[in-house]
């Protein structure tokens, strides 16, 4: 899960050693790409890592197992996801900090854990199948709940922005964010709807997506790309992973491996260039070109993306969008901030129409 706006705090342990760690009895989360994450991060040699996106601890659970030495600094904005992780605090012998702050912040919380450059960074992007079964947190219409999706609890929620964005920053977040080309459509309908009423719930939102976008039998739900794109925009998904690329590299050592998994083409995309540009290969598109850093800070070994394969899909669906890229930290200075990158997080302004198609008037 990417973080936003909540502070900083946590538990802390004391001299590391070597324990049983607890499973959950629920068992809420499947971390996707496990076994996969864990090479590419070579896990199993001693290290200090750091997960940025804790959620129902899975990973940090196979990084600490994967050897006795080591040591994880996990982070989560979630307060429900630290609250849910004491447990395994407790019982990892203080080889292991958690921290409520989102993941960009992964700088300031390693210097106030007093620790410093890692052996290893893994983020999982998006949201956590925790949050998508939770009908109060408001992140998927299949259970009606409060217009929400605020992960840290905190902000403008989704509601605030379906109830009060003008039509045109409406129809922005759900193509750009979404991919949606029917997005003017959607926004238009929205803005006229809540004229009437005001959205509160999940299913009201969806129930009016469905009203005015026809599909054919087997198409996925006609409000699945708008529910994604609020999401982003509520908690600015893409500009966090974008600010956590940058602070990994100045907090990896040479030969720290960063490894992120990313659950669409927007996520995708971001990383697929940040590492293209910090391995001197250059990337984007004539629209978002992204320069080649004149020094490598970042090499690319092996073939990627790494995807779910035919096993892993039968025990977890959820993992069929899921792709890991990885990169190793080189012994080059840090390079400055690529002005690229973040520019494949943003909306156009607010002018009008003419930047995109945005579906039929």
């Amino acid at each position: 899960m990417t973080g936003h706006g909540a502070s900083s705090g946590g538990a802390d342990g004391g001299p590391a050693r070597h324990v049983s760690l607890p499973q959950s009895a629920e068992a809420p989360h499947i971390p996707v790409l496990l076994d996969e994450v864990l090479a590419a991060l070579k896990a199993g040699e001693p290290g200090v890592y750091l997960d940025g996106t804790f959620g129902a601890g899975g990973y940090t659970r196979a990084l600490l197992d994967a050897n006795p030495a080591n040591r994880v600094l996990a982070l989560d904005r979630d307060p429900t996801a630290i609250a849910g992780g004491q447990g395994l605090v407790a019982a990892s012998g203080g080889r292991l900090i958690l921290r409520e702050t989102e993941f960009s912040g992964m700088e300031e919380a390693a210097e106030a854990a007093g620790l410093g450059l890692f052996d290893g960074i893994v983020l999982d992007i998006g949201v956590s199948s925790m949050q998508l079964d939770q009908a109060l947190r408001g992140f998927s219409f299949r259970n009606d709940g409060p217009l929400d999706m605020r992960m840290s609890g905190q902000g403008e929620s989704a509601a605030d922005i379906v109830n009060h964005a003008s039509e045109t920053r409406l129809a922005d977040i759900f193509y750009h964010y979404g991919e949606e080309r029917l997005s003017r459509v959607i926004a238009r309908a929205i803005v006229t709807d809540r004229k009437t009423a005001p959205f509160k719930t999940t299913r009201q939102l969806a129930d009016m997506i469905a009203r005015v976008i026809r599909t054919r039998p087997g198409d996925i739900h006609p409000a699945t790309r708008s529910f994604q794109a609020l999401r982003i925009a509520v908690n600015d998904e893409l500009g966090e992973l974008a600010r956590a690329l940058h602070a990994a590299e100045r907090l990896l050592k040479p030969g720290g491996r960063l490894a992120v998994v990313s659950f669409h083409s927007l996520e995708d995309r971001i990383v697929k260039q940040f590492f293209a540009a910090r391995s001197g290969r250059g990337g984007g598109s004539r629209y978002a070109p992204v320069q080649a850093s004149t020094v490598s800070t970042f090499r690319i070994e092996g073939k990627w993306p790494v995807t779910a394969g035919d096993n892993e899909l039968k025990r977890n669906p959820r993992a069929r969008s899921a792709k890991l890229r990885c990169a190793i930290r080189t012994d080059a200075p840090v390079q400055s901030e690529e002005d690229a990158i973040f520019a494949l997080t943003r909306l156009p302004d607010e002018k009008g129409w003419s930047r995109h198609k945005g579906g039929r008037r």
